[in-house]
């Protein structure tokens, strides 16, 4: 037999009551001698024994019915309804625990955990469970699966939340797929949250849960939070040795519940505090706070931008690394040198080059019969203006120079002979030449079409207004790459990799006698740019952001490759990428190639705390067509109305007490006769 109330069993303490009062009365009374005693000892023995008996019976009588009013409070039931009490509709439940980064504020975690324990300790030993942690990604820690312990011992486990953003539908998606092959059909989801708004990304209104899932929305988030984050940051990532001066923005922004309207941000470089700005929010609801730095010498800074003020300091900081490099030399070799600057082939493009001291390139202009190997290995890039036949031995120096990694920029004009250019150069050219193209005073050729995704041409624009009334028909090499096309078509700008170094091939001249290029504004940052894209690879991303997988192509060669995170921790590799960046700060790579440091950031809008009403979440992935599905205390309510109906024995009982009570009246009320 079991008992569904057994709490009330404590009244059968009640039951010594009766004893009590029975052994009260049994105390014997004092000898008083009085003159009529003779007829008291007259009295039978019989009398007394029916006394005695009847207390006793008494007794008897009132400590059973107090038990038996216990009994049917405590409501029992036999035993074979055991089995059905335990057993009966067993539920297949999923446990989604969020880790994301905003579960670290306050005790946010600690709640969770408390959370998702509770949800264990009320299934029952015969139930499904499974672990899901997510944040920006899903984690299945543990299938479906009935050692619910195991499941609590994995709870216990997690020490801290991660620095991922938090996505509900592709977790919630995980957990509806995992029920699929549950073994039960009642069916759950414990969804344990700070319920961040920022969750809601790449919802599916579409999307709903199984019909039957219940959803059940747990908060463990705070209703008052007071944070500053930096939602945007830039700074450069590669320079040149004496570059200009570089600003470095940072943009601030209050995202807790309460408003701050004042904090504090510092930049430092390599260790050192480089400046501290005040942050004023009282009439915005952000600021851009500036800082002026001076990349001077040649090397590997890493920055930090970091903001105080606030009450949440895990999302304080900010990480950057600039490369600054020394400057590029350029070797001019002037094929019309002049002393009127008109007719001086190198002028504009001398200009461009080196037109101040803060030029990121230094410039050394040469004739054509001064081009030597010794020049050339002291330069990072040969520029060819309108140069004519170079000599045999000229021309293998240019190949062995170009194949050794040197890097040549060929801008032919008239005095180049295209039969002695294709035989000498014709290995290491993009294109061949094959006949001048002159055209009238009144007709042009114009850019109509580019390369937007080249290095180059990236960042220069859309607006090619020069007119070329001059230029050389080219034939472009099956292993080049055609950069730029005139409106007729024909290239303009053809590259070609030739060992080690890089040729670009211009179908026109740099100075004004074929086109006016050098009067445009983009003139010079075309000239800026093509110089750099020859000299410099382009610039590999060192900038990523927590689940950024972090690329290593410059170490794939090398067969031992070590990265340690900001911590100095290893971390492990996946071919040739580090597996996953998971927490923020400066990455350092290293190999018998050199090293490289990676910056990882959080997600902005991981930081804002602002909050989504689990109603809203709860009615958007809800299915329909699932009927309320009723609590485990709900249902066990059930099931005992369902088992308790047929057996009454309550009933029964309390139908002896009523018996038991009349046959107590009758026994204290019997006398001997």
């Amino acid at each position: 037999m079991v008992f569904l109330t057994p709490f009330f069993l404590i009244g059968l303490l009640a039951a010594l009551i009766p004893v009590a009062i029975h052994l009260i009365r049994r105390e014997k009374p004092p000898k008083v001698m009085f003159s009529t005693i003779r007829f008291l000892k007259k009295t039978s023995k019989k009398l007394v024994l029916f006394q005695h008996l009847q207390q006793i019976a008494l007794l008897l009588l009132r400590a059973a019915v107090i038990v038996l009013l216990v009994l049917a409070f405590a409501r029992p039931l036999f035993n074979q309804s055991v089995a059905r009490l335990l057993d009966a509709d067993p539920q297949s439940a999923v446990i989604l625990m969020d880790l994301s980064m905003s579960m670290r504020w306050q005790d946010n975690f600690d709640q969770a955990k408390a959370e998702a324990l509770a949800v264990v300790d009320q299934l029952s030993g015969g139930d499904e469970l499974g672990l899901i942690a997510f944040s920006g990604t899903a984690e299945v820690v543990r299938e479906l699966d009935t050692e619910g312990g195991q499941v609590r011992e994995l709870i216990e486990s997690f020490d801290e939340p991660g620095f991922g953003s938090t996505r509900y539908y592709p977790n919630l998606r995980l957990a509806d797929q995992m029920l699929e092959d549950s073994r039960y059909e009642n069916r759950a989801i414990y969804l344990i949250s700070d319920f961040q708004e920022a969750g809601l990304q790449g919802a599916d209104e579409s999307w709903k849960l199984a019909p039957g899932v219940a959803l059940y929305l747990i908060d463990v988030g705070s209703a008052d939070s007071k944070n500053l984050v930096l939602t945007d940051v830039r700074s450069p990532e590669q320079l040149l040795e004496d570059s200009a001066q570089q600003q470095i923005l940072a943009r601030v922004r209050s995202t807790g519940t309460q408003y701050l309207e004042s904090g504090e941000v510092s930049l430092s470089l390599n260790g050192q505090m480089v400046g501290r700005r005040p942050v004023d929010l009282a009439n915005r609801s952000e600021q851009v706070v500036t800082f002026a730095v001076d990349f001077d010498t040649e090397g590997d800074y890493v920055g930090e931008i970091r903001v105080a003020g606030d009450e949440f300091s895990d999302d304080n900081s900010y990480y950057f690394t600039v490369d600054v490099l020394p400057k590029i030399s350029v070797l001019l070799v002037n094929g019309e040198a002049s002393d009127n600057w008109f007719d001086d082939e190198g002028h504009w493009f001398g200009l461009a080059v080196s037109s101040n001291d803060s030029s990121p390139f230094s410039l050394e202009t040469i004739d054509p019969a001064e081009l030597s190997a010794a020049a050339m290995r002291q330069s990072d890039v040969v520029a060819l203006l309108n140069v004519g036949e170079l000599t045999n031995s000229q021309a293998v120096s240019l190949s062995e120079y170009v194949g050794d990694g040197g890097s040549l920029l060929i801008a032919p004009g008239d005095r180049v002979d295209e039969q002695a250019f294709n035989q000498r150069l014709g290995e290491i050219s993009p294109a061949r030449l094959e006949q001048m193209g002159l055209l009238g005073r009144d007709d042009y050729l114009v850019i109509a079409d580019y390369d937007r995704r080249h290095p180059i041409m990236r960042p220069l624009g859309s607006d090619w207004p020069a007119r070329f009334q001059g230029h050389w028909r080219l034939t472009p090499s099956e292993d080049a790459n055609v950069l730029m096309r005139f409106d007729n078509t024909e290239a303009a700008l053809v590259e070609k990799d030739v060992g080690e170094g890089k040729v670009l091939l211009f179908a026109s001249s740099l100075d004004l006698e074929w086109n006016n290029l050098a009067l445009q504004g983009l003139f010079l940052p075309f000239v800026h740019e093509t110089l750099r894209h020859l000299v410099r690879s382009e610039v590999g991303q060192t900038a990523y952001e927590i689940g950024d997988s972090i690329s290593l192509e410059q170490f794939m060669s090398d067969t031992e490759v070590s990265v340690m995170d900001a911590d100095g921790r290893s971390v492990s590799l996946e071919s040739s990428n580090l597996q996953r960046a998971t927490s923020p700060g400066l990455f350092t790579a290293t190999s018998g190639a050199g090293s490289a440091r990676y910056a990882v950031n959080i997600l902005p809008e991981e930081s804002n705390f602002a909050r989504v009403a689990t109603s809203t979440l709860y009615d958007a992935i809800v299915n329909p067509d699932t009927s309320p599905l009723q609590s485990r205390e709900a249902q066990t309510a059930q099931l005992i109305e369902e088992l308790e109906n047929p057996q009454r024995l309550w009933w029964w009982i309390l139908s002896l007490v009523m018996v038991l009570l009349l046959v107590e009246v009758l026994v204290a009320n019997r006398t001997y006769r």
